[in-house]
């Protein structure tokens, strides 16, 4: 069996959402999916359509699967459903590997090999899970292959560039409390900003979090004593990462200083907000760090490099690998190995660089 993670390659383990979401398609994936799901629901035997609602609740309830990453799953298997009534296989204990063999090769004109590959872990899965449940005594998908995926390393800061990076958000934030002169409403709110987006970039570059767990921090999630935070991760997997002293400075002041200001009736106990007081999302999170990194004259990264950045970092500067696992809430240690590939090219740039006979 293949493993794979959030940040590897696809794999038996990989989810579709987690696939796309490296692609940044996963929202737009979502809305196509559900879309494209509830058409062709009408096409599928009604066996087929009782298998896809047991399917989908054991997505939801048992695995506790995201929204984006069930709609995936759903629009992937009817898409496979469809095609097969279509050839006179709706009875799935008729299917073969052949025949699954033939919708890839019907589904990868014009689809790129990692959408390919999302959708032979959707149909794998599905067919796994009819074996357990007891709807199919034998698996034709076991052995379906996924298509070979192009390696990429992923894109990081250098040390030098996540400093300027940070120390530029963080001198914005510093800039703005010295304002000597009593600021209006409108002014108070965007120096709140700029303190809660200096916290939010230490902590996703001091910890390593995905968005989606940044955006989903309480007050509760936060251990002062211990300079640690409670993660969400996927799955609903939570893990304890420590975070260093920028870091717990940038955080403090937000709190002290920021997070009151935007605070409203909606915030409830969520750790950063936005401009009007709810708990706020990705999509800005997003745009903070892609402004920051044109503010800061670094090359344009997403939250995701800043991820990639600090596991890179971690590793260079001698952490364990297993230790860099737990703390990106990896499920693979594979995933994680990634990064020493990154490590090593960096190593061999600043070798070329500075030895007289490289």
């Amino acid at each position: 069996m293949s493993t794979g993670g959030e940040d590897g390659h696809p794999g038996l383990s990989d989810t579709p959402s987690s696939i796309e979401d490296r692609h940044g398609q996963a929202k737009e994936h979502g809305r196509a999916g559900k879309d494209a799901a509830s058409v062709s629901l009408r096409s599928v035997s009604s066996q087929s359509a009782r298998y896809l609602s047991e399917w989908e609740r054991y997505l939801r309830v048992n695995r506790a699967d995201s929204p984006a990453t069930v709609r995936a799953y759903i629009s992937d298997t009817t898409g496979l459903l469809c095609y097969l009534g279509r050839h006179g296989k709706e009875d799935l204990r008729r299917v073969r590997l052949t025949d699954l063999r033939g919708w890839l090769a019907h589904e990868a004109r014009g689809e790129a090999a990692s959408s390919m590959a999302r959708k032979v872990v959707s149909v794998r899965a599905f067919f796994s899970w009819l074996v357990a449940s007891g709807h199919l005594r034998q698996d034709p998908a076991a052995r379906l292959l996924s298509p070979k995926i192009g390696r990429h390393l992923p894109a990081v800061l250098t040390e030098t560039e996540a400093a300027r990076f940070l120390d530029d958000a963080d001198a914005r934030a510093a800039q703005n409390l010295a304002a000597k002169n009593p600021p209006t409403s409108a002014q108070r709110r965007r120096q709140a900003c700029a303190l809660r987006d200096a916290a939010i970039l230490e902590l996703l570059y001091a910890t390593g979090m995905r968005v989606g767990e940044l955006v989903g921090l309480d007050l509760t999630d936060i251990d002062e004593g211990r300079q640690t935070l409670l993660v969400h991760g996927k799955g609903s997997k939570d893990r304890t990462v420590p975070f260093g002293n920028p870091a717990r400075q940038a955080l403090d002041v937000w709190l002290g200083r920021g997070r009151p200001v935007l605070v409203g009736a909606d915030s409830g106990a969520a750790v950063f907000l936005g401009l009007h007081g709810r708990r706020i999302d990705q999509r800005q999170v997003r745009r903070i760090v892609h402004g920051q990194a044109q503010k800061a004259g670094v090359p344009d990264i997403s939250p995701h490099a800043l991820r990639h950045s600090a596991a890179t970092h971690l590793l260079d500067g001698g952490a364990d690998l297993r230790e860099v696992q737990e703390m990106l809430g990896h499920s693979s240690l594979a995933t994680t190995q990634k990064y020493t590939h990154v490590s090593l090219r960096q190593i061999r740039q600043r070798y070329s660089q500075a030895f007289p006979r490289a």
